[in-house]
């Protein structure tokens, strides 16, 4: 799955993948998934064989689209695999390209985008808490108090389950929230308040390290991007 345009949110039972524009999740065969898009979005969609998806890992990821996988991605899933008037590739073709595409996807790093699901009870219900209102900056030791556990339990349980602490939890899933407004046509202080951050400057740091450019690039390569 791939986003070429906006922003796409892929769960699964093992969390929700955050996906912007020009990464590419993958979702095993075994693993049952609905997504839902953000924004105005194309999303493309491929289906590798068995003896390719075994190339790839056995769980949901999200990689950075090489130049050469966006090209691959866009081919496979573009008009000359469905108007015979564009002249349809044939099989060998299309065989060629889904090789190239997982060569590239062996060869990419996975991307921090992946938003864990907790089990626990008490962490459901803080998780619930922090998706309705992303800005909120109660202490964990209060959000205790709220749930009837310790912020010491809270965090040994955050370490067991997702293997994250806190703040990085509530920063990624505030990250989340951030595309999704961003996707919509917000802008970056409007977006940083909303989801949570003191001022805009933080908040682009925080995006700067997990996207790997700054909300205002992002959401200028979101509006000039254009797609074959």
């Amino acid at each position: 799955m791939y986003a070429a345009q906006g922003v796409l949110s892929v769960h699964t039972e093992r969390g929700t993948s955050i996906v912007p524009a020009n990464r590419v999740a993958w979702i095993p065969a075994e693993f049952t998934h609905y997504h839902r898009a953000h924004g105005q979005t194309d999303m493309r969609i491929e289906f590798l064989p068995a003896s390719l998806a075994r190339l790839v890992p056995g769980h949901p990821a999200v990689f950075l689209a090489s130049d050469l996988a966006r090209e691959a991605l866009l081919t496979l899933t573009g008009p000359r695999n469905y108007d015979r008037d564009a002249g349809l590739y044939d099989r060998a073709a299309r065989g060629r390209l889904r090789r190239v595409l997982v060569d590239e996807l062996h060869e990419a790093h996975e991307q921090p985008l992946q938003l864990p699901e907790p089990h626990d009870d008490r962490l459901q219900a803080i998780a619930q808490m922090l998706y309705e209102t992303p800005a909120d900056n109660t202490a964990l030791a209060e959000l205790g108090q709220r749930v009837g556990a310790s912020a010491r339990t809270l965090s040994r349980l955050l370490r067991n389950e997702l293997g994250l602490t806190f703040y990085e939890w509530r920063t990624q899933l505030r990250i989340y929230h951030a595309l999704v407004l961003l996707a919509d046509g917000h802008d970056t202080t409007h977006v940083a308040h909303a989801c949570g951050w003191a001022n805009p400057s933080s908040f682009i740091v925080a995006f700067t390290n997990i996207i790997g450019t700054t909300p205002g690039r992002h959401r200028t390569g979101h509006q000039r991007r254009t797609i074959p």
